[in-house]
């Protein structure tokens, strides 16, 4: 779920950041050195999120290539930028994360820029939205890394409890009917941009004060309207499972495709429908790049030709910590009916179509500064 991360780019806090049991894995987290692999031919080191350090990720391309891969795992995405702008780009070889961050580590000369000519077939596996050249991960006409996973954010909704066609906008947020009964998700920038489109402000232009303004009133309306602002994802989990919450905001796919392949497929992540033009919904992406250390490892660049690939990529998309969408589409056919059930593929597009794509918004700083202010003054 990305410059905020799936939570923000300047955000200082990661919607990963606040996944249960994902604090302790900030540290460098050596045992991703696969024991048996440790004279390897070749040592990679490997900043991602959690999910791409799996060991049925790891392990064939280690023995593949006769290499070692010790893994990093990213707590929030701004973090990891600025661990590598400090100087650690030297100690690693490959990262991934939110596509914003990805996105800046070309032009702030921490990771190399690709020529797409060199991963022609890995996007020709693509779905056209993500092929080359791919405008988000690109500065100057060149790609920094390539995507990997994605997904959307928009209400999550209990159909047991609540109708989707009830939101067709962002309304019930502030329905006296829902009081109480709506969950926003205090992860940094996410709930705070689907609020702004339905506010009428689009979050991911330069905003002025009045703009700002409108943009307070709606937090300030909705935090009125319910009590429910919770920052751990397993309760707000719990509390959508069993009805207390109708839906949740600023998710989204990142935090039900999970809950969706456990059974609960009446849960469902959507996207509002367009209003005056603003679409109401955002795409996040996560991308893979290769660091710019000065080594340029080819079992770096192999790897990254390895985790787009069909085979992988579906192991990508169904981890233990999230289950994911994929670019690659010869990985559709890859997953089982009951997967892409859980996924949503069957709405995939019609989210993409309705939807803003993620990247760092000039004026975060200021919206999240207000997103405190009016939590405060509750």
């Amino acid at each position: 779920m990305s410059t905020t991360t799936r939570p923000g780019p300047s955000s200082p806090i990661s919607r990963r950041s606040l996944l249960k049991g994902l604090g302790a894995g900030a540290a460098l987290a050596a045992g991703g050195l696969v024991p048996g692999r440790a004279r390897a031919a070749e040592s990679i080191r490997y900043m991602c999120w959690e999910g791409y350090n799996a060991p049925a990720i790891l392990d064939p391309f280690q023995k593949a290539h006769d290499a070692a891969i010790a893994v990093d795992l990213i707590t929030d995405s701004a973090g990891g930028f600025a661990k590598l702008a400090a100087g650690a780009y030297r100690d690693f070889d490959l990262v991934s994360s939110d596509s914003p961050w990805v996105a800046r580590m070309g032009p702030a000369g921490i990771c190399r820029f690709l020529d797409d000519k060199d991963f022609s077939a890995q996007y020709a596996e693509f779905y056209p939205q993500f092929r080359a050249p791919f405008g988000p991960l690109q500065f100057e006409g060149k790609a920094t890394g390539l995507p990997t996973r994605w997904g959307w954010v928009g209400p999550t909704v209990n159909t047991k409890f609540d109708k989707l066609e009830t939101w067709r906008s962002y309304a019930p947020v502030f329905d006296a009917a829902y009081k109480d009964k709506i969950c926003l998700l205090d992860w940094g920038d996410w709930p705070i941009m689907p609020l702004a489109l339905h506010a009428g402000v689009n979050p991911y232009q330069p905003l002025d004060k009045p703009a700002l303004d409108e943009v307070r009133k709606v937090l300030r309306a909705a935090f009125k309207n319910t009590r429910a602002i919770v920052g751990d994802l397993a309760i707000a989990q719990k509390g959508l499972i069993d009805g207390s919450f109708r839906a949740l905001i600023g998710g989204g796919t990142y935090c039900t495709s999970s809950l969706r392949v456990a059974g609960h497929d009446y849960l469902q992540s959507i996207v509002p429908e367009p209003q005056g033009g603003l679409k109401q919904g955002i795409i996040w992406m996560e991308a893979t790049g290769l660091i710019d250390n000065g080594r340029n490892s080819a079992g770096a660049a192999e790897f990254l030709k390895y985790i787009v690939s069909p085979e992988v990529a579906v192991k990508l998309a169904i981890t233990e910590a999230t289950c994911n969408l994929v670019p690659n589409s010869k990985a559709e056919a890859l997953f089982t009916p009951e997967q892409k059930k859980a996924l949503q593929m069957d709405y995939m597009w019609t989210a993409w179509d309705n939807s803003q794509f993620h990247t760092i918004a000039p004026n975060i700083d200021d919206m999240l500064a207000i997103w405190q202010e009016e939590l405060a003054a509750r």
